[in-house]
């Protein structure tokens, strides 16, 4: 294999990888083999076809596309190692030659890493934030707790209230016929929280159990199912429960149920300091945020455009698996949403810039201030890790093979930049 390396404009560079024909003709018998079953022609049993009757009747370029796939991806890795360059995006392959008896030569546009002319780092100047907990955001965090812990109970003396939830048996009729899927059972609905159409939940309030009344709504105009779309429907409720959310009492006994402290005043004092700690780790995350994109602003870098796509294609995935834990596809997601893949990807596109920009500074300031990092970092990383995922951190350790030890360096080297920038930074208070 050879591999030729041409630099073009802006941080692009196109890899000119070349195979001996012995390799082609290698891949295409392998292709033969994987697809000969699938082939019929007169006067042979299937998968009894010679190659080169094959080949006679269809042509090589029948083995051309498996052939190819099988090089590319078996040889574009060592083509990248051979090259020397550091490579930052997913290459755009273009076939220069395939033909039977000759050499395989194709190409791979890819994005080289950028380098960064740093401006200044140190000094920078931050905007003050006040992390001080106010006794409204206390209460808040009590008030949460307070219902998270509460009860359910069945109201019997009273009617809806908004707030309650009403336990109803439900049937929609439009023009006096029932619709599909306007029928429920037993269903909860909790009067307020507008997932019923139109003021359904409203004419509950004041009803008791046992009432059965008549509910008249109209469907909103742009409703999913067209046939009920705009159209005005009466739906025959029975109440059969009303609950309400019961709050505990707000004293010792509270305290002693929701954490380890006697009293509510020791509860209290122990939420304060926990608020304290969240607003102070947001308070520095947002200052090292604003040093940073200053850092950025000072520096000087070009970003080639398809390094900034593969940033967005690789957030996109990331986004994808999280809502796939949810049972959600990326496509679906896209159809709920209005939108499409596409346009998430370009939304996605700025924040990507954000982040190769940023990463690209603080790799560089920790090139520059020699940051080393020693194995008791990368222990104590791994420890973390491990925690995290709830295993013994040899087990992490073993699972952890050399690159990704190495891509876990280099992201300490950068925090550790970003710590050097956060002891060199002046606060001001905010305009």
């Amino acid at each position: 294999m050879s591999v030729q390396v041409e630099n073009l404009e802006k941080n692009m560079a196109k890899l000119t990888i070349e195979l001996p024909a012995e390799e082609l003709e290698k891949a295409m018998q392998a292709a033969y083999m994987k697809e000969k079953n699938k082939i019929s022609i007169p006067g042979f049993r299937k998968g009894k076809v010679p190659r080169q009757m094959i080949e006679k009747m269809y042509g090589p370029e029948i083995f051309f596309e498996d052939a190819a796939n099988a090089l590319i991806s078996q040889s574009y890795p060592k083509a990248v190692d051979e090259s020397g360059i550091e490579i930052v995006s997913r290459p755009d392959i273009d076939i220069t030659q395939i033909e039977k008896g000759k050499a395989f030569i194709y190409t791979a546009e890819v994005a080289v890493k950028p380098e960064v002319t740093l401006g200044e780092y140190k000094g920078i100047t931050v905007t003050k934030v006040d992390t001080a907990v106010t006794e409204d955001e206390l209460q808040d965090a009590v008030a949460k707790e307070r219902e998270s812990n509460a009860r359910t109970v069945t109201v019997e003396d009273r009617a809806i209230e908004d707030g309650d939830t009403a336990v109803i048996d439900f049937e929609g009729f439009v023009d006096g016929t029932a619709f599909e899927g306007g029928k429920g059972e037993n269903h909860s609905l909790v009067i307020g929280s507008h997932s019923f159409i139109d003021n359904f939940e409203e004419q509950l309030i004041g009803k008791n159990t046992g009432d059965e009344l008549e509910v008249n709504v109209t469907f909103p105009e742009e409703y999913h199912a067209p046939e009920l779309a705009g159209r005005p429907a009466v739906f025959k409720v029975k109440i059969n429960e009303i609950k309400m959310e019961e709050l505990p009492e707000l004293d010792d006994e509270f305290a002693q149920d929701v954490s380890e402290f006697d009293t509510l005043e020791e509860y209290k004092e122990d939420v304060k300091k926990n608020l304290a700690e969240r607003k102070a780790a947001d308070a520095r995350r947002t200052q090292e945020d604003e040093a940073v994109q200053k850092i950025v602003e000072n520096s000087q870098m070009e970003i080639p455009e398809a390094m900034v796509n593969t940033q967005a294609e690789s957030m996109i995935d990331d986004f994808a698996n999280r809502i796939a834990q949810q049972g959600l596809s990326l496509e679906q997601y896209a159809q709920f949403t209005g939108t499409t893949v596409e346009q998430m990807l370009d939304q996605m596109k700025p924040d990507a810039l954000k982040r190769i920009q940023s990463g690209l500074v603080l790799e560089a300031i920790a090139v520059k201030e020699d940051i080393q990092v020693s194995e008791e970092d990368v222990e104590a990383e791994i420890g973390k890790m491990a925690e995290m995922y709830g295993m013994e951190a040899d087990k992490m350790k073993e699972w952890l093979g050399d690159s990704e030890k190495e891509n876990l360096k280099k992201d300490i080297a950068v925090q550790k930049a970003v710590e050097l920038i956060m002891e060199h930074v002046e606060e001001k208070d905010a305009e």
